[in-house]
């Protein structure tokens, strides 16, 4: 279930909601039990980091463990440069 952000158009109160998608939106103010809350619109934190359901259901053969230190001599690029420590080079 994902989280939803609310603010009371009223007294200011912001808050994180845990719901269904299917549910209805609230509508009054846990603070101030004023019916004036707002949905807002915000970005969701989702990464795919470490080992996990991607690399070991996903990939096959030699494509497996990518992110385990790749020693490929014929990369012109090491892993720092992009500036990210991420190991895509």
């Amino acid at each position: 279930m994902p989280f939803y952000e609310y603010r009371c158009d009223a007294c200011g109160h912001g808050f994180e909601a845990l719901q269904k998608i299917s549910d209805e939106p609230l509508k009054h103010c846990p603070a101030c039990e004023a019916p004036q809350l707002r949905k807002l619109v915000s970005a969701a934190g989702f990464r795919l980091k470490g080992q996990g359901w991607y690399e070991t259901d996903f990939k096959s053969g030699s494509k497996k463990n990518l992110a385990e230190g790749s020693t490929d001599s014929g990369s012109s690029v090491s892993a720092a440069s992009c500036g990210t420590g991420c190991a895509c080079h």
